[in-house]
């Protein structure tokens, strides 16, 4: 499932098994809301989940745990706020030195690839 406005780490990244761990953790035995938001590039639907009393998008951004997809999300969107606290006390993928965007990430990957 692909979440609306937000970008995780890749499996093979930098906190990618956390991010995905806080996800399937936050929903994890709980009732999910699922609420389609359109599509993207590819064709593949963007959704808004609710696990329980969390909004699992904007949660992740909160934990540090997944990016503001700027090419998706609105220029006046909460998660950016979000996304500034959890950077500035460092919350997880905040901790690393130098966070490598996940599209920056596979776009590095493609490159490699081709090499």
């Amino acid at each position: 499932m692909r979440l609306g406005d937000i970008d995780a780490p890749e499996l093979r990244q930098a906190f990618g098994r956390r991010s995905r761990d806080s996800l399937a953790g936050m929903c994890s035995g709980v009732m999910a809301r699922v609420l389609d938001q359109g599509l993207d590039c590819y064709g593949r639907t963007l959704r808004r989940v609710t696990c329980g009393v969390f909004d699992a998008n904007s949660e992740q951004v909160r934990r540090g745990m997944a990016w503001v997809f700027v090419r998706y999300a609105r220029k006046d969107s909460p998660l950016y706020e979000l996304q500034s606290t959890a950077r500035i006390e460092h919350r997880r993928l905040w901790s690393d030195a130098h966070p490598i965007a996940p599209w920056d990430w596979r776009q590095t990957q493609r490159v490699q690839q081709r090499l």
